[in-house]
């Protein structure tokens, strides 16, 4: 009867140590369960590294390659844009310079209208329908500045040479000249031309009067003399 009880004895230490062990290693594999929720284990295959890696390139980074017909509408574009702009800014100079012109002439015109007639001119010659008509007489900058206007009111044309311009002093002696804005031709029939004869002042020391004499080239049909011009009152 004492063996039969130790038998019983150890029989239910044993079912109660297996039951405690069951139930520690139910909670043990519960609680390290919860512990690693969401750790996932890394993937070791380098292929799939790879594909990973390339997919996540190609997402991030793509490159869309142009057509050539796009890439050249583009420049062309570019170009012509550039083209019309330049031609834009040209026409505006273009017009900036024909517009200061304009200006100049007006008040050139103007002061040429407002100027007084000068006492004793003008001093005119003519010939065969062509006038030579000296203006005005002044020194400046050095020199001694005859304003001098032309016109041909004949049927033929006229050319002239300005080198074979004579210029003498009230001594007969022959003066060096230049001339300016003259016409090389008068149109028959044309409007007056207007232009300066420029004679160096050191020439004038003692000079009160001053002739110009003018032949038409190559003919030399007609003579333009226009004598006695007052130069002694120096502004």
């Amino acid at each position: 009867m004492k063996i039969n009880s130790t038998v019983i004895l150890t029989l239910i230490l044993l079912i109660l140590m297996l039951g405690s062990g069951s139930v520690s290693a139910f909670l043990g594999f519960n609680l390290g369960s919860s512990a690693l929720k969401g750790v996932t284990t890394p993937d070791g295959r380098p292929t799939s590294k790879f594909a990973s890696a390339k997919s996540n390139s190609s997402q991030s980074g793509a490159v869309t390659l142009l057509k050539e017909e796009d890439i050249l509408k583009t420049v062309k574009a570019r170009i012509e844009g550039k083209a019309k702009t330049a031609q834009s800014d040209k026409l505006a100079e273009d017009d900036e310079d024909i517009n200061g012109n304009k200006q100049q002439q007006k008040e050139k015109t103007q002061k040429v209208v407002e100027e007084k007639p000068q006492p004793g001119f003008p001093i005119t010659s003519e010939s065969q329908g062509v006038t030579f008509a000296v203006q005005s007489a002044r020194y400046s900058g050095g020199d001694l500045l005859l304003k001098v206007k032309m016109q041909n009111k004949g049927a033929d044309s006229v050319r002239f040479l300005y080198s074979f311009l004579d210029v003498t002093d009230d001594k007969g002696r022959t003066l060096s000249a230049s001339t300016e804005g003259l016409p090389a031709e008068l149109p028959a029939n044309g409007s007056s031309f207007s232009g300066t004869v420029s004679i160096p002042t050191a020439l004038l020391d003692d000079v009160k009067k001053v002739s110009l004499s003018l032949t038409d080239y190559p003919d030399q049909k007609l003579k333009l003399d226009v004598a006695n011009i007052p130069v002694d009152k120096r502004d």
